[in-house]
């Protein structure tokens, strides 16, 4: 199955919920305004947001209001109204630097652990020398789950004694990276509250402490956010960057959720660069966000 198979089959769900204001396969329908409001409204619980759904029925009200359209013509539309949404709202990790370090996070369940192990993978394959920090320090389950992506992927460890300083751990690992010539460095910090003042401030402090050793890093900071919390991806958003500089975003457990217009909600309010998308458990199961065919995925459009 192809990356794009592999999104769409992910977002089938979220496909579902905007048809549900689209004519049926077959048909045709006059977009009036009562149509306009209950695609709008699909719109807003496949979690688009307010804003993006009110800016693509614009767009569609201008193309074909007063016309009859069918399910191809509607969903085509949207979809470049989306992919216009999307335009400029992505990036790709450069891993330029040496090591270059990229530090996720992120709130607790969102994935950051698992997407560590799934890049780390695709840097090894690209034949990378890729050193893995464990600064999740206070959950035991934390150091064996990144144990694990860390073998799977072939990339070296360095963790600390539990409740140990976070600061601590991701100091010692830049300090061995640049000693021993690693290509990157993954800094996986342990899930915290956006809400909780004290873990974003320790946050910050795992930064300072890396920048004694190099004023540059982190080279990426990424926030790592779960698209099935929907609307709630914003506020942790907004948090999270008041707390750090943020240059990137990655989406994960897109598979199966009827949310996955969060992604365009993001992207229509916030200037952060989306550099990947998650849609399984798999190692396979991380890539490069494109635009044009999200759009297509999430409508449920078979890529040209």
């Amino acid at each position: 199955m192809s990356w794009f198979q592999r999104v769409k089959s992910g977002l089938s769900k979220t496909a579902s919920v905007i048809a549900g204001g689209i004519p049926i396969a077959g048909t045709r329908r006059k977009i009036d305004d009562a149509m306009l409001e209950e695609l709008e409204e699909s719109l807003i619980v496949a979690d688009l947001g307010v804003g993006a759904s009110a800016e693509i029925i614009a767009d569609l009200k201008r193309k074909k209001f007063s016309k009859e359209a069918d399910e191809n013509e509607i969903k085509s539309s949207i979809s470049e109204s989306i992919s216009h949404i999307l335009e400029g709202k992505t990036g790709k990790l450069a891993f330029d630097k040496k090591p270059h370090v990229l530090m996720l996070c992120g709130v607790n369940g969102n994935g950051k652990t698992t997407t560590a192990g799934k890049i780390a993978h695709k840097l090894t394959l690209s034949g990378k020398k890729v050193m893995m920090a464990a600064c999740d320090t206070f959950r035991a389950a934390a150091y064996d789950q990144l144990k694990v992506w860390a073998e799977r992927s072939g990339a070296e460890l360095v963790y600390g004694e539990q409740n140990s300083d976070p600061a601590s751990v991701a100091y010692k690992a830049l300090e061995l990276a640049q000693k021993e010539g690693y290509d990157v460095l993954i800094v996986d910090t342990a899930g915290r509250l956006h809400n909780k003042k004290h873990l974003m401030d320790e946050l910050a402090k795992i930064i300072r402490v890396m920048q004694k050793l190099d004023a540059s890093v982190p080279h990426d900071c990424v926030l790592v956010l779960d698209a099935t919390t929907g609307q709630n991806a914003i506020s942790q958003l907004e948090i999270f960057s008041e707390t750090t500089k943020l240059n990137g975003l990655i989406i994960t457990k897109l598979d199966g959720t009827a949310r996955g217009g969060i992604l365009v909600s993001i992207a229509q309010r916030f200037d952060v660069p989306i550099v990947a998308i998650g849609v399984g458990e798999g190692i396979e199961d991380l890539d490069d966000f494109n635009p044009k065919d999200f759009a297509n995925a999430l409508l449920g459009i078979t890529a040209c």
